[in-house]
């Protein structure tokens, strides 16, 4: 973003927290608003850096942006003409008054009664049905950042799942996000189980993939 090398605790050490904030709150369309709500302010960032920070990010990540604007068409195209249509290992169509969005591994997210609307700034948006911010039923909006958000972490899902599955012979007592836990003996190897976790799915060809891992006699984070 800033085209300095990385460094973590040395002379461009007061990058860090740019970089990483905006990493989390721009890599789904996010912008200026989405920086405030994940407390750029409160960092130290003042008001006018925060523009120049959205374009850096973008800027630095065109194949991400690239994404999101090409699953924005396919939805798109997949609602308004009920076409089926493969992008990036993914599959969209609209069928029985449903989108579906076929992840590389096969399994479907599925979006009720979808329609084509306006958003507040007047372009072309998705709507669909679901349970919104009311706890109620209600029609919601979408676009094509927020259903790459819905297929990153399915995928993300479904790539977690693949190494639980592996472990038909360890007892996984539960998961955190991106970690799993396994109660085992203490000659259990961690490399062997930290290398099976960081094979491949079959579906997933060229992912590159690598687990870490650490030993404890009870939970805690490392």
């Amino acid at each position: 973003m800033f085209k300095v090398p990385v460094e973590k605790h040395g002379i461009n050490g007061h990058l860090r927290q740019k970089g990483k904030i905006a990493e989390l709150a721009l890599g789904y369309g996010g912008s200026v608003g989405a920086l405030k709500a994940m407390g750029a302010l409160d960092m130290g960032l003042t008001e006018d850096e925060l523009p120049a920070l959205v374009d850096a990010w973008r800027q630095s990540n065109p194949r991400i942006v690239e994404f999101w604007w090409a699953v924005d068409r396919a939805v798109t195209e997949a609602v308004r003409y009920k076409h089926t249509t493969t992008d990036y290992g993914l599959t969209f169509s609209c069928r029985s008054g449903m989108l579906f969005i076929t992840l590389p591994s096969g399994r479907n997210l599925a979006y009720v009664k979808p329609k084509l609307g306006t958003n507040k700034f007047g372009g072309t948006c998705i709507t669909y049905e679901g349970i919104g911010s009311t706890k109620k039923w209600e029609r919601l909006e979408s676009y094509g950042p927020k259903f790459v958000e819905n297929i990153v972490q399915a995928t993300a899902r479904d790539i977690l799942c693949y190494a639980m599955q592996t472990f038909r012979n360890c007892s996984v007592v539960m998961h955190i996000h991106d970690e799993l836990v396994i109660e085992a003996d203490p000659r259990m190897s961690l490399k062997a189980v930290c290398e099976q976790m960081g094979r491949t799915p079959p579906w997933a060809k060229g992912l590159l993939l690598r687990a870490d891992g650490y030993e404890t006699p009870f939970y805690k984070k490392d």
